[in-house]
């Protein structure tokens, strides 16, 4: 579908560049994590503590029932793109648990008295798309009339609880894998500002991380995330102190799509990156690098890649875990 309709001047920020900012995060939910309530059907094996991608529950017969749920505001003009982009983020953080996805319901913020349900309708129509592509059922969902349009899905998932990904499991002397490019936050960003539109970032973004996941799980990894919001730097952050190491990275090996580089000389960068540096800023040694490739290295991503703790064949390796030192992050 066509429109001429901007759906990213109805948002103050585009996709996961709009999440709260992840310290305010952490001091918000900090102490929340209690004890298992009585009489809970299963066993909480991944909770809030770590603040992994999903929550994981092993219940009977062997198996972990993962729950997840992401939405955000439009990162595209497209609704169908836009609806693609969403579903295949939110079924990310099963994939980067290592899971399937079984079930997902929608969720949508619609502003029904400014935006036509037409679109609204695209936006779905997107979602359930790329649910079907993954072989997940798509039933029903929940809507809300709201100032700013939302959209996103809370999926359920299975796994085998003995082969999760995690990210509290990085052990020393394992290589580190990206899965998709970098720079899909700088191209929206200029997208937002100018129309100009970016077929690498959409295909990069509408992409499952679904054969990275079994890839993964299959070369025996433990541990992995995937890079959204938060940028490269601030998930490596945050994989390396769940897992009490550090995380070194050589930045000459980062891959980046098309155009990233020529967004971030001419200033299209998000307020949610800047926000994602200031915050890494304290835990990393960022002393070999520029200011502008820390930038690109924070770049708040919107359905990225998995980053892995082990080899994935067809892959980048970006670098490696090390023992514990002072900063969770080195680069260079």
């Amino acid at each position: 579908m066509t429109t001429t309709t901007r759906l990213t001047h109805y948002a103050h920020g585009g996709g996961c560049a709009c999440k709260i900012p992840p310290g305010e995060l952490e001091d918000m939910v900090r102490g929340l994590a209690v004890a298992p309530p009585a009489g809970a059907a299963g066993e909480l094996l991944v909770g809030l503590g770590a603040g992994d991608d999903a929550a994981a529950v092993r219940i009977s017969g062997g198996t972990a029932l993962i729950a997840t749920t992401d939405f955000f505001t439009p990162v595209v003009d497209d609704p169908y793109d836009w609806g693609r982009i969403a579903a295949a983020n939110a079924l990310s953080d099963v994939y980067a648990m290592g899971g399937t996805p079984v079930v997902a319901v929608n969720l949508l913020g619609w502003p029904r008295e400014v935006l036509p349900f037409d679109l609204a309708r695209e936006v779905l129509r997107g979602g359930l798309d790329v649910c079907s592509a993954a072989a997940c059922h798509l039933a029903g969902g929940h809507s809300v009339d709201d100032p700013e349009p939302k959209y996103g899905l809370a999926v359920t998932g299975v796994a085998d609880p003995d082969r999760l990904l995690r990210n509290d499991s990085g052990r020393p002397g394992v290589p580190l894998t990206l899965t998709k490019p970098l720079g899909i936050g700088v191209l929206n960003t200029r997208h937002k500002a100018t129309g100009q539109r970016f077929p690498q970032a959409i295909a990069a973004m509408t992409e499952l991380n679904d054969r990275a996941a079994r890839a993964a799980v299959a070369a025996g990894a433990v541990c992995a995330t995937d890079v959204t919001g938060f940028g490269l730097l601030g998930h490596l952050h945050k994989l390396a102190r769940a897992s009490g190491v550090t995380a070194r990275v050589d930045p000459a090996a980062v891959p980046y799509l098309d155009g990233a580089r020529d967004a971030l000389r001419d200033g299209y960068v998000s307020g949610g990156t800047r926000r994602n540096l200031d915050w890494v800023r304290p835990h990393a040694d960022l002393s070999r690098v520029s200011e502008e490739e820390a930038l690109l290295l924070a770049d708040a991503q919107t359905s990225g890649g998995l980053l892995v703790a082990g080899e994935v064949p067809g892959h980048p390796v970006i670098g490696e875990l090390a023992p514990r030192s002072q900063f969770s992050v080195v680069l260079g």
